[in-house]
């Protein structure tokens, strides 16, 4: 499902250029939910903005379900974004003073969707939300506020997910209730990728990715024995 090549992105701060990413080559398959780590500096931020095509490389090519997304135009890759790529948030970005159900439509709105509500409400239901529908996020703990963060993410059907430090925000009990939930997504089928500084998020996944001053350090399965995560997870 993704594809980099030799990927790298630099900035330019005054007279000097800095290379963040210095030729990264990952393959994520479909249905993987894969970690993606690293301390601050390392690129994880950088790589998630290329693998949501919210930005371009320098170099290297990129591509996602067989599209070579380096070659697209910035209306082509808002396309993707919006049919293709679901966000998930630390902030969670929800409008305060708009419903659940509301902030859930919004993609559906952007894209021109008509018959919204059923949508978002089984969107809604589909992360245990659906007694909440018509609270704002005021009205919502943490955790909640991040599943109405995640269905809204998922109500265009994306063929990928990308969490950025989706529990960052979160207590220890919202982040198991959030992380529980990302692998019943992902059984059901959704390749998830997540950004985190946290080991007990990145036990949930399948794959670790550690990255260190623009480089793939290390890529490793994660035994979900070791951390008494698989009769969980399988239950």
């Amino acid at each position: 499902m993704i594809e980099l090549e030799g990927i790298t992105k630099s900035f330019r701060m005054g007279e000097h250029e800095m290379t963040i990413l210095h030729g990264i080559d990952l393959n994520i398959a479909a249905g993987e939910m894969v970690a993606i780590m690293g301390p601050s500096g390392s690129g994880k931020s950088t790589l998630m903005n290329i693998l949501g095509c919210l930005d371009l490389p320098n170099g290297g090519h990129y591509r996602l379900d067989s599209t070579d997304v380096t070659k697209l135009s910035k209306k082509q890759l808002a396309k993707i974004r919006g049919q293709r790529i679901g966000f998930v948030f630390q902030s969670f970005n929800l409008i305060a003073r708009t419903s659940a159900m509301q902030n859930v439509e919004l993609p559906l709105v952007y894209n021109g969707v008509r018959r919204r509500r059923a949508k978002a409400k089984a969107a809604l239901e589909r992360v245990g939300l659906g007694s909440r529908l018509g609270h704002v996020p005021s009205e919502l703990s943490g955790g909640q506020k991040q599943r109405v963060a995640i269905a809204r993410a998922l109500i265009n059907d994306p063929s990928i997910i990308l969490a950025d430090e989706p529990t960052g925000a979160l207590d220890s009990t919202s982040t198991t209730e959030i992380m529980e939930l990302f692998t019943e997504l992902n059984q059901q089928g959704c390749t998830i990728v997540v950004i985190t500084h946290e080991d007990e998020v990145a036990e949930y996944c399948t794959r670790r990715i550690w990255l260190r001053d623009g480089n793939i350090a290390s890529d490793d399965v994660v035994d979900k024995r070791r951390h008494g995560r698989l009769s969980a997870v399988n239950a």
